[in-house]
């Protein structure tokens, strides 16, 4: 659980307001637009015919992941196995983890979510992983059931399409302590292309790489039940290809800087809302044109850029980091103001980092914080 300090604004809950007298920086999650964005995407999947499950590497959170299975998801994707860990002590089933592991200590930790969980997967790209795979499953005292990982261009994680796929394919379903389940494949080098016709041409290549690879496989007389994968770049793209069967979209229900510039069909932006945000307060304003707020480089993921006001500032104002500890607002002119202690919301560059940077999220509808919810997987990068 967080430590005590992370509950610092408890009191305001409920209280009139309470959102713009919290200890910042803080984490605020818009539980309106959150709650839209989930169901949002689960409609999607129904109307298309697809499983949503989601990837909570976005939120590390077992509250957001059961409101998530609550809505219609099949389960929830983990990128690793603190995730998985921290969520199956939270009582969510239907886990995948979607990384490969390698190494002696992974398995042994693999064995224990399969003889917890009822309803655990995990995904090989390597001789190396169903062997120990496989250890870990008689120790878990009941088979493991595993995916190929097939790269389709991001050349992350997964085996090569086609043979070397199958062959992998075989090996799992050789051994008499793993249940061969399918396929997933990942194409995150696509989803931020920026104009939707070239990213649903290359994002349609990649996929069809994945359905030859499955129609290999079948033809070759192994069932293929499942393949996970996609995001929320091509979300409306990945149903198209008729490959999925279940999407592993994660970061639509916060939106981020870098996914509220993708477009859609006709430049429109995608059908998901900011709902995640940096709360931070303004703590000096000497400087004519310019203020100072306390939230700096430890307060946001920094690889996409600086975050983009949200609200509280005037129209124009940019947001800049100033420090570790501190960040800038050129207002936009020196007869523009912002007086100390007012708030202002910052809309993250990057979602996923972000979070893993709190212990919680401050939880408002309006301007009145309703709940403190733990990011029980924060820091659980192993």
């Amino acid at each position: 659980m967080p430590p005590s300090h992370a509950y610092l604004n408890e009191s305001l809950i409920g209280q009139a307001a309470g959102r713009h007298a919290l200890a910042t920086p803080a984490l605020v999650v818009d539980l309106r637009a959150f709650e839209r964005n989930v169901t949002a995407m689960q409609e999607h999947c129904h109307r298309v015919g697809l499983k949503l499950r989601p990837h909570a590497k976005t939120h590390k959170s077992v509250t957001i992941a059961r409101k998530q299975l609550a809505a219609g998801a099949v389960g929830v994707c983990c990128a690793k196995l603190g995730e998985a860990e921290v969520l199956a002590e939270g009582g969510i089933e239907g886990l995948l983890v979607t990384s490969p592991v390698v190494v002696a200590q992974g398995f042994a930790r693999i064995a224990k979510l399969n003889a917890k969980l009822n309803d655990f997967m995990i995904v090989a790209d390597s001789a190396v992983c169903v062997d120990g795979y496989s250890g870990a499953a008689r120790e878990s005292g009941k088979r493991l059931k595993v995916l190929v990982d097939v790269d389709i261009g991001l050349h992350r994680t997964g085996i090569a399409p086609g043979a070397r796929a199958l062959e992998l394919a075989k090996r799992i379903v050789a051994s008499a302590d793993l249940q061969f389940m399918g396929l997933q494949g990942y194409a995150g080098q696509l989803q931020h292309v920026p104009e939707f016709p070239d990213r649903r041409t290359q994002s349609l290549a990649a996929l069809k790489l994945l359905g030859d690879t499955r129609d290999l496989i079948v033809a070759n007389g192994i069932a293929c039940p499942i393949v996970s994968g996609g995001g929320t770049g091509t979300y409306n793209i990945d149903a198209e290809a008729r490959v999925f069967t279940e999407l592993q979209a994660g970061s639509y229900v916060f939106m981020d800087k870098q996914y509220c510039e993708v477009k859609i069909a006709n430049a429109a932006p995608l059908p998901f809302e900011s709902a995640l945000f940096v709360q931070s307060t303004v703590i000096s304003a000497n400087m004519p044109g310019l203020v100072t707020t306390d939230a700096g480089l430890k307060s946001f993921a920094t690889e996409a850029g600086a975050p983009v006001l949200h609200s509280g500032a005037p129209d124009g104002a940019n947001y800049f980091f100033f420090g570790d500890e501190q960040g800038g607002i050129m207002l936009g002119g020196a007869d523009k103001h912002l007086p100390l202690g007012s708030t202002v919301c910052c809309t993250a560059p990057h979602c996923d980092p972000t979070v893993n940077l709190y212990d919680v999220y401050h939880v408002v509808d309006s301007d009145r914080l309703v709940e403190i919810w733990p990011i029980e997987g924060r820091g659980r990068s192993a």
